[in-house]
């Protein structure tokens, strides 16, 4: 137990940091509530598990090959420029006030936590940082420590989300359609942002192994 709590702590700070996911989740919590900015989040837990499997499956070796990280690269920021350009176009559409039945459906803001968290920024982190600690739990005791402290960092990720989404939603009360308008364009800037450095990334890659 004092493993797992003490990587509990672990995923709290990975998740800290804003990125892009963060970003998207909340926007969809002003927008849309509490279980649409949790949908987003979902979606990017449902990859950071899909990346654990494949560290453990020893998948990391491949997905560190620099020509396998270069399309990644633009593949991300292609999701984030498309996400940017639909948050700051539909800006003031789907909005549903405190109290307001949501007008987007579940799956779809779902979906998008599943875009922006496939980008390489985010293998990259998984493969480099969490990976090392991962591989170092799994030589040690073997798959029974691995699991509980990959249990242990989603479970952090997980209780961030949730104290994030609870902090937007008593906001969420407060703020009218103008309000909340002006939240979607900030993001959609924030998530233009994220694509534009994804791009940079992408060109200095490519002049290293140029």
């Amino acid at each position: 137990m004092s493993l797992y709590f003490a990587y509990v702590m672990i995923g709290l700070a990975i998740a800290m940091p804003v990125g892009a996911i963060t970003v998207e989740m909340t926007k969809q919590g002003f927008k849309n509530g509490f279980m649409h900015g949790w949908a987003v989040g979902l979606g990017g837990m449902t990859i950071d598990l899909a990346l654990i499997i494949a560290l453990y499956l020893g998948v990391a070796q491949f997905l560190s090959l620099s020509y396998i990280q270069l399309p990644l690269w633009l593949i991300g920021a292609a999701f984030l420029f498309v996400l940017a350009f639909d948050s700051i176009k539909n800006a003031d559409k789907d909005i549903a006030l405190a109290g307001e039945k949501a007008n987007k459906s579940f799956l779809s803001t779902y979906r998008n936590g599943l875009l922006v968290a496939v980008s390489p920024g985010n293998l990259v982190f998984w493969i480099s940082v969490f990976g090392a600690v991962l591989a170092d739990s799994y030589s040690g005791k073997g798959a029974h420590q691995f699991l509980i402290v990959a249990l242990g960092i989603l479970s952090g990720i997980l209780l961030h989300d949730i104290g994030l989404l609870t902090i937007v939603s008593l906001s969420r009360k407060v703020m009218n359609r103008t309000m909340i308008k002006w939240t979607s364009i900030i993001a959609g800037v924030l998530l233009f942002g994220f694509g534009c450095y994804f791009i940079y990334e992408f060109i200095h890659d490519l002049k290293a192994l140029i």
